[in-house]
C-alpha cells in the first residue's frame, strides 16, 4: 500500500502532508507534520527516488547554506553544508535554491547563481565551477530576488546533459557533465535591457522539461512564456494576447502530454505580484500554447492578495493526476482531477516556497 506525500519548503522550515492515495480529493483525509529542519528557510525539498530519502536545501541568515536530508520520512534529519564554497576571494554561498537528483547524483543550485553535486547523498559537495566559468558571468545581474540558480533540469535518460535556470541570467545548458556551458536565451525577451534581446541576462523564473520530449521546454520568464523546440537554443513566446499577464513565477508540465503545461500569471512587479483581479487560476495548455484555459473552480475568487512563487506548483504521478498550489501566505490548494477542481488542504502554514510530491511506501 502506497501513501502520497506533499512535501513543502517554507520560510519557517519543512512541512509534510501525507493521505491515502485513494482519498486525496477529501481535504479531511490530509494529515500535516512539521516545522522540521529546525524552521531554517527552506526553499526547496524533494524525495530522491534513488534512495528514498527527503533532501531539503536553503540557508540560514547565521549558519549560511545546508541540505538536510531525512532517511526515515521526516522523523529524523541531518544536514551538511560540506564543501559549499567557490574558493577563496570569490563571494561566499548564501543558500541552497534548488535540489534535483538524477542518474546517482545530487545537483545543488544556489545562491549567488552557481552549481554544485554530491556523490554522497548531499554529505559532501563539489563546485561545478564550468557554469561560473562562463564569459558571460561578469554581465550577470542581481534580480531584486537575488542571483540565484533556481532551476537544474536533468535528462531523462542522458547523464551529460542538464539546463540551469539564473534569475538575472538566463537559461544554460551542458551537453558534457557541466565542464562547459552554452547560453540558451535565442527569442526570450528582456525587456528592461537596452538590447532587448541579448545572449544573456533574460530573467529565467521557471523552466521545464516537457512530459515525453526532452528537447521541448517550456519558460516562465519575466517578460512572458516560451516555449522551445530545440532544447533551449531558440523560444517562442506563447503569453502575448493568449495569457492576463506577461509575468508568473510557477511553471509545471502536464504528466504524459508534451503539449501540456500549467502556470500561473501574476501582476507584474509594480503592482504587488499577485494575481491578477485578486482572483487565483491555475492556467493550461494542451496544444502547445496556441490557447489557454483557466481553472478556477474552488480556488479564491474575491480578495485573494497572493502569489505562488517559482516551486509553488506541482503534480503527483497518480491516474488521474493530481495537482498542488502553495501560495505566499500559507495556503496549499489541492486538485485530484488534474486542475479541474481545487480543495483547500492546508492553510496557516509560513509562507510556502516549493511543493514536491512523492508516493512512498506505506
Amino acid at each position: 500500500m502506497s501513501r502520497l506525500l506533499v512535501l513543502l519548503g517554507t520560510r519557517k522550515g519543512v512541512f509534510i502532508l501525507e493521505a491515502d492515495p485513494a482519498r486525496r480529493a477529501d481535504p479531511a483525509a490530509w494529515t500535516i507534520r512539521g516545522p522540521f529542519c529546525e524552521a531554517w528557510p527552506i526553499n526547496h525539498v524533494t524525495l530522491d527516488p534513488a534512495t528514498g530519502a527527503i533532501v531539503a536545501g536553503g540557508g540560514s541568515p547565521w549558519f549560511g547554506p545546508a541540505v538536510w536530508r531525512s532517511d526515515d520520512l521526516g522523523a529524523t534529519w541531518s544536514h551538511s553544508s560540506q564543501g559549499f564554497t567557490f574558493g577563496d576571494g570569490e563571494p561566499a554561498v548564501t543558500s541552497v535554491w534548488q535540489l534535483t537528483a538524477a542518474h546517482g547524483v545530487l545537483w545543488a543550485g544556489v545562491e549567488p547563481a552557481g552549481l554544485f553535486r554530491s556523490t554522497d547523498g548531499g554529505v559532501s559537495w563539489s563546485h561545478v565551477a564550468g557554469l561560473r566559468d562562463h564569459p558571460s558571468r561578469p554581465g550577470w545581474m542581481e534580480s531584486p530576488g537575488g542571483l540565484i540558480c533556481h532551476t537544474i533540469l536533468a535528462h531523462p535518460t542522458d547523464p551529460l546533459r542538464t539546463w540551469v535556470g539564473i534569475s538575472a541570467a538566463g537559461c544554460f545548458a551542458t551537453e558534457d557533465g557541466g565542464l562547459t556551458w552554452e547560453a540558451r536565451n535565442r527569442g526570450v525577451a528582456a525587456d528592461y535591457m537596452p538590447d532587448p534581446d541579448p545572449e544573456f541576462g533574460q530573467c529565467t523564473h521557471k523552466v521545464a522539461l516537457a512530459s515525453g520530449d526532452p528537447e521541448r521546454l517550456w519558460q516562465q520568464n519575466h517578460c512572458g512564456v516560451y516555449r522551445s523546440d530545440d532544447a533551449g537554443r531558440t523560444w517562442a513566446r506563447l503569453d502575448i494576447d493568449r495569457l492576463p499577464s506577461e509575468f508568473g513565477f510557477a511553471l509545471v508540465a502536464r504528466p504524459g502530454d508534451p503539449d501540456g503545461v500549467f502556470t500561473i500569471p501574476l501582476n507584474g512587479p509594480e503592482r504587488g505580484r499577485t494575481v491578477p483581479g485578486d482572483a487565483l487560476a491555475v492556467w493550461t495548455t494542451r496544444d502547445a500554447g496556441a490557447t489557454w484555459t483557466d481553472l478556477r473552480d474552488g480556488l479564491p475568487q474575491q480578495r485573494a492578495h497572493l502569489g505562488v512563487l517559482r516551486d509553488g506548483l506541482a503534480t503527483d504521478a497518480l491516474d488521474p493526476f493530481g495537482l498542488y498550489a502553495g501560495t505566499s501566505t500559507g495556503l496549499l490548494f489541492a486538485s485530484a482531477d488534474g486542475g479541474g477542481t481545487w480543495q483547500r488542504i492546508a492553510e496557516m502554514l509560513p509562507s510556502i516556497l516549493s511543493v514536491e510530491t512523492a508516493l512512498v511506501d506505506a
